[in-house]
């Protein structure tokens, strides 16, 4: 076959044959197919989508691509959580280990940050020594010493998406319903899980910024894990603003940490807690997620969960300290406080606008080989609906390098909106599809 032939046909709007996606993929994947042309390909899926047929030829083929984890000797149910990502969202870093402190395996295979959005691998490896690269078989090993271990795409595992990953990101091709799905989807499949649970973020800071288009990628998420035999859930969930207290990967830890001290903010401690009692309830432990949720706030309520997490750490080789005494982590030498102009309420927030501000200023990529510094980030003091006086601080910037902090405060500014009355409060959860 060839590539240009290819990309033609699905640039042409036509669908590809089972064959053609797979060898396409495969060609990639070897390096027989250049970065420029996977792009082409990309960006015309991107345009054109992908049928039914064909989603689940690319989602298979990328599953395919490499080798699967066998789990099938671990005792208890075996299950994952994915976000499809936003600003703020560190939920996997404290969920992970409080879904293992109640009794589920959590073989967790994240990613790193995609275009405004931050990642799960960047944000552990804020913490030193933490290694998110084991091996197959240390993978398997932590699981079934400590019940949870959270790595990355392998070479071993779907190193398809884990290519093609990367492109997305500096290609402008992220939010693509089906492209989101067979990335997702390949990587959770190759996990050799019983059950998942996904949080699809709706809203200015999501992939998805309507209810409509978020509950269409939820749908076709729970579908494929149907088609797979893996007990699916998808919560659809508010990204209309950033996340919790902080955003940047070594304050996320941070605020990691304080949700499983019991001290964490009101959503994410929230929207932790009901995504543990999904996890139970898709794994078979609990007969409805309320129960589910009961166990995961005894487990935080106890020092069960943050032990977990200790234990984690520790098993891949990451300092343990931390669970204690987060200032392990590197803290940014300069803050930028970042006020209101006006008075009145937030009426709401370009979530974008602020998750780009934190990528200009260090904490994300702008092309695929950029370094991240992982003390950079924001605290944020204003959210939707609170009220504010002119002066007031909406955000503080933790930065190191002053070269872009200017456009980066009047990113901010510019994505913050202050009315003369509050708007319409909105649900942290709005929907569960199973």
């Amino acid at each position: 076959m060839n590539i240009l032939d290819v990309i033609k046909k699905k640039r042409d709007g036509n669908a590809l044959s089972e064959q053609e996606i797979r060898w396409a993929i495969d060609a990639y994947t070897a390096g027989d197919v250049r970065d420029y042309q996977a792009a082409a390909l990309l960006m015309a899926v991107f345009i054109n989508g992908l049928d039914d047929r064909e989603l689940w030829a690319w989602t298979s083929a990328m599953l395919q691509s490499g080798s699967t984890v066998d789990l099938s000797g671990l005792k208890g149910p075996k299950v994952d959580k994915h976000s499809t990502g936003g600003v703020g969202d560190k939920i996997s870093i404290p969920l992970a280990p409080l879904a293992a402190a109640i009794g589920v395996n959590v073989p967790m295979i994240s990613g790193r940050g995609l275009g405004h959005t931050g990642g799960t691998l960047d944000k552990l490896e804020s913490i030193p020594g933490f290694d998110t690269r084991l091996s197959i078989d240390a993978f398997v090993r932590t699981v079934r010493e400590v019940g949870v271990a959270m790595i990355g795409q392998t070479g071993e595992l779907a190193p398809a998406d884990r290519k093609l990953y990367a492109l997305r990101d500096v290609t402008a091709t992220v939010e693509s319903i089906p492209l989101i799905c067979a990335s997702i989807m390949s990587k959770k499949l190759a996990e050799g899980i019983d059950g998942l649970v996904l949080d699809v973020k709706t809203g200015s800071g999501a992939f998805m910024k309507t209810l409509n288009d978020s509950r269409k990628l939820a749908r076709t998420l729970v579908g494929i894990g149907k088609s797979a035999g893996v007990r699916t859930v998808a919560l659809i969930t508010n990204m209309n603003q950033p996340l919790g207290r902080f955003v940047g990967n070594a304050l996320e830890v941070r605020e990691s940490i304080d949700i499983l001290r019991g001290q964490g903010p009101d959503d994410t401690t929230e929207l932790t807690l009901t995504l543990a009692g999904y996890m139970a309830y898709v794994g078979g432990l609990v007969d409805d997620a309320g129960q589910g949720r009961a166990l995961a706030q005894a487990a935080l309520a106890d020092g069960r969960a943050l032990e977990k997490f200790r234990q984690m750490v520790a098993a891949q080789h990451g300092d343990p300290r931390v669970a204690d005494d987060p200032d392990v982590m590197a803290s940014a030498a300069h803050r930028k406080e970042v006020v209101a102009d006006k008075s009145g309420f937030v009426a709401a927030i370009d979530t974008v606008a602020v998750g780009m501000a934190g990528v200009l200023l260090g904490g994300g990529r702008l092309a695929k080989e950029d370094p991240i510094d992982p003390a950079v980030g924001m605290e944020v003091f204003k959210t939707v609906g609170d009220p504010v006086k002119k002066g007031d601080v909406l955000l503080e910037i933790h930065y190191n390098d002053d070269k872009r902090l200017e456009e980066a405060v009047g990113m901010i500014l510019g994505a913050y909106q202050v009315a003369e009355t509050p708007p319409e409060k909105q649900p942290l959860i709005y929907e569960v599809i199973e």
